[in-house]
């Protein structure tokens, strides 16, 4: 087993960040012919997930989490806490923090055009942990 964490730089809510090329070298490294690879974001409003890394849905998923779960004063968390993101908090858990891949041949096995993800839903800059474990022979 191999874990290793990479650190980002968020700048705000809907950013967007390619992590496949980072996690298949700890795949390389790791030396793991089979197995997996496990991708957490350590925070309650952050999201890792899959989908194809081009600059439509890029702007497209940002923007559909803020027509389902829209910025607003009537979430629990807005009454209790009244810092803004409390839509941030429930963008995240919707998608949520982790993603697991499989490893075959050493390689990260994703569609040609699936690229791992880590998407912002945070109102604020945030410098974020992301911790990738692999597992395998």
């Amino acid at each position: 087993m191999v874990q290793k964490q990479l650190v980002l730089r968020t700048p705000a809510h809907g950013a967007t960040d390619d992590l496949t090329d980072r996690v298949a070298a700890i795949v390389a490294e790791s030396g793991v012919q089979t197995g997996l690879a496990h991708v957490f974001t350590v925070g309650s409003t952050a999201a890792v997930g899959a989908i194809e890394f081009e600059p439509g849905l890029k702007k497209d998923l940002p923007q559909l989490l803020d027509r389902l779960i829209p910025p607003s004063t009537g979430y629990g968390h807005e009454q209790a806490w009244h810092d803004g993101n409390g839509h941030s908090h429930l963008q995240a858990t919707l998608l949520g923090p982790s993603l697991t891949v499989p490893v075959s041949g050493g390689r990260l096995v994703l569609g040609t055009w699936q690229q791992i993800i880590h998407l912002e839903c945070d109102i604020r800059p945030r410098e974020r942990t992301v911790v990738v474990t692999v597992l395998g022979n």
